[in-house]
């Protein structure tokens, strides 16, 4: 499905429909027309440059993009990368038939989309992140705020009844693995027939088991959402404090334990992580990690560290990458932190498990791996928001937003369908533990 381009004035998109132009510009757009016709005749899709009768075909099968304004398109790509490329598509410059499958086939070569003696070039050509965007204790509510508290009647358009905004964990076959930072299971193909709710129970279940979540366990959540690994925590017996830096998710978790039963033994703080103090016997967290920041992955650990009490556990699911891509792109400013997480950046599970050794007592022991099943739970995500475009457009979203959520929640599950992006359920302890 395609989304129709709309025209937002400036005010509501700064700066998104000023073209590139000027003479840099207009060289980069010359060098780039060579390199991405080069880099996509070699790749299984089919690309359609112009309308009309006159429009260059490139390729002969596989997913079909067409460049609608050729110029504006590479004014965009020369200038800017990976972010003209997205921002090319919120205004229409280009569209794809299946945008999932389109991008999935981009992501599997994303390391070799760009010539390798173009890429030693890389330190000089991308764009770093803004300073006002590294997650200091004053910057990162405002990070936060920009994507979790755009709206909660937004987030229920698409989310499942649990609410669950993280990678849901469908039936399928789990196998053991072995790599050398510890026992490493890989969920086998998620069935596409499953209750999608069930699945996100089972994550959350199992990060609970994980972190040995039972009667009396004083729990630390550190990443609220919207209340439902507290609530089942709480089900158990379990005492809950959980943190967030998003109001809205604040309010409606609040509304959401109390509405359980559970407003006595849960407490939902809008708390910098940095600042809790206390001691838990289990620390959980949810593709939090992603919003941390990778100059804070050690103050991360090592305030997970600090709270842990003797004997405890730590059970956290995070979105990675793989190392050398980690090492590349750690100071590359991209589409997604310009319009869906500012100061964003996601860890590989090396330097996850390199951070605890070497800053910590925690150590990493069972690892699960689970990418396909957050590519089935974007597709899911995806086809409930594209059913849902008009009452999105009733909550005051344009439609610019729509094809920027619906670019953003494709980019994603092409990510995991390819491979280049994995999901992991990992489990710390303290060596006695273990």
């Amino acid at each position: 499905m395609t989304l129709a381009p709309s025209r937002p004035s400036h005010t509501d998109w700064p700066g998104l429909h000023v073209i590139p132009s000027g003479p840099r510009a207009r060289v980069f757009a010359r060098l780039s027309r060579p390199i991405f016709r080069t880099a996509l005749r070699r790749l299984p899709v089919t690309v359609k440059v112009g309308d009309g009768p006159g429009a260059e075909t490139i390729g002969a099968g596989g997913p079909l993009m067409t460049i609608h304004r050729p110029d504006e398109f590479f004014a965009r790509v020369g200038s800017q990368g990976l972010i003209g490329f997205g921002e090319a598509y919120l205004t229409g410059a280009w569209d794809a038939e299946d945008l999932a499958g389109f991008l999935t086939v981009l992501a599997a070569d994303l390391p070799n989309l760009v010539p390798e003696r173009l890429q030693r070039l890389r330190a000089a050509y991308v764009a770093r992140p803004p300073r006002h965007q590294q997650n200091t204790v004053d910057n990162t509510r405002d990070n936060i705020a920009h994507h979790y508290d755009l709206s909660n009647d937004l987030f229920s358009t698409f989310l499942d009844p649990t609410l669950s905004y993280s990678a849901a964990l469908f039936e399928s076959t789990i196998g053991p693995d072995s790599d050398h930072v510890g026992d490493h299971l890989v969920a086998g193909p998620p069935s596409t027939s499953g209750d999608f709710a069930t699945a996100q129970v089972r994550k959350i279940e199992r990060l609970l088991d994980e972190a040995h979540v039972g009667e009396g366990t004083r729990v630390l959540e550190i990443g609220t959402g919207w209340g439902e690994l507290a609530i089942l925590a709480a089900r158990r017996g379990a005492v809950v404090r959980s943190v967030t830096l998003s109001s809205e998710q604040q309010e409606l978790a609040r509304e959401r334990i109390a509405a359980a039963g559970f407003a006595d033994q849960v407490q939902v703080d809008l708390c910098d992580y940095r600042l809790v103090t206390g001691e838990y016997d289990a620390v959980l967290s949810v593709e939090m990690i992603e919003a941390v920041g990778h100059e804070y992955w050690g103050t991360y650990f090592a305030t997970i560290d600090r709270l842990l009490a003797p004997g405890g556990r730590v059970a956290i699911q995070a979105i990675t990458m793989p190392h050398d891509r980690m090492l590349a792109t750690r100071r590359t400013y991209t589409w997604i932190n310009k319009y869906i997480f500012p100061g964003g950046f996601l860890p590989s599970v090396q330097v996850l498990d390199e951070i605890t050794r070497n800053e910590t007592t925690l150590r990493l022991g069972c690892r699960l791996s689970m990418g396909l099943h957050y590519a089935e739970t974007l597709k899911r995500w995806d086809e409930a928001f594209l059913a849902a475009s008009d009452r999105v457009q009733e909550l005051g979203f344009d439609r610019t937003f729509l094809r920027m959520w619906h670019f953003y929640l494709d980019y994603s599950r092409a990510g995991f369908a390819s491979g280049y992006l994995d999901v992991n359920q990992l489990t710390f302890a303290r060596e006695d533990v273990r």
